[in-house]
């Protein structure tokens, strides 16, 4: 199915997801239950759609799981979870794993997200360059350069700096895994001279408990190939003049229309959109807007 096909699809959903069902059995667009698992550094904004999605859906009910990029796939590819939420589409071997028990791979892209180098705002250092960030994954810093920690072994933004960086194996000669990116956060706000690796959606949309130590931190202006230091905004990340950006998709493996397909509709959908709009990453298409010009 091309991506043509796709948007027909999603939105032909979305229009099912404003209609009332008369009949209610089983699991369908709005109603049953579901689970669907998120990696974990997109907590701030999946929680975001799945809280207005069950607000406005009441017999709707979808548990978010949410962990490393590694433990989601691994639940998502085994069988266990049939819908999944993802910074990245699948590879090939993973789509074969489907493929062998001939399940259709529906994937829908919603946001575009970005990796983060974080500081504390007492830090001097504005910038950094990619062979910088690629240095520190390398092991080839100084001795007294600044520690680096990132959210998890089994992160998804650490295997994408390694793949999009080239960066075969990672030395830990002053780079740390720490748990979860509230860590992170903590961390940087209380070692002014490390930096942090984290999705940009955790500082434009942090969860309340961390709010307080987002603001003692900062993100570091990157330099792209045009030879600028851009910093990752909404537009920046929209433009792809940020040079760490990632496209977010959900992936439906349910082979049937359940809520699944209704989530990725409602994601896909002008109200989704809008939230994705709001929490300051960047949308997938821009929501229309309606001006009323009164006489």
């Amino acid at each position: 199915m091309n991506k043509y096909q796709f948007l027909v699809f999603f939105a032909l959903v979305s229009a099912l997801l404003s209609c009332n069902q008369k009949k209610e059995r089983g699991e369908n667009y709005t109603f049953g239950n579901a689970k669907i698992v998120s990696d974990e550094s997109l907590f701030p904004i999946v929680d975001d759609e799945h809280l207005v999605f069950q607000t406005r859906y009441k017999k709707a009910s979808i548990e978010m799981v949410y962990k490393p990029l590694k433990e989601a796939l691994s639940l998502f590819l085994n069988d266990s979870i049939d819908v999944a939420v993802l910074p990245r589409q699948l590879t090939e071997e993973e789509k074969a794993v489907f493929a062998k028990k001939n399940v259709k791979v529906r994937t829908i892209k919603f946001a575009i997200d970005g990796i983060a180098v974080i500081t504390s705002k007492s830090n001097p250092t504005e910038k950094i360059t990619i062979d910088e960030i690629k240095a520190y994954l390398n092991g080839t810093t100084p001795d007294n350069a600044p520690v680096v920690v990132f959210d998890n072994a089994q992160s998804s933004t650490v295997e994408y700096l390694m793949e999009n960086l080239n960066v075969k194996e990672l030395n830990a000669k002053n780079i740390y895994a720490l748990k979860t990116s509230e860590e992170v956060i903590r961390y940087v706000k209380d070692h002014p001279k490390a930096y942090g690796i984290i999705s940009v959606s955790w500082i434009k949309r942090p969860t309340k408990d961390i709010e307080e130590a987002v603001n003692d931190i900062k993100c570091l202006a990157v330099k792209n190939k045009e030879g600028s230091y851009v910093e990752p905004t909404q537009s920046s990340l929209k433009t792809q003049k940020y040079p760490l950006t990632r496209d977010l998709y959900l992936i439906d493996c349910q082979g049937k229309a359940g809520l699944g397909t209704g989530f990725a509709a409602f994601l896909a959908s002008d109200i989704g959109q809008r939230i994705i709009l709001k929490s300051g990453i960047a949308p997938d298409s821009l929501p229309s807007r309606q001006i009323i010009i009164r006489k």
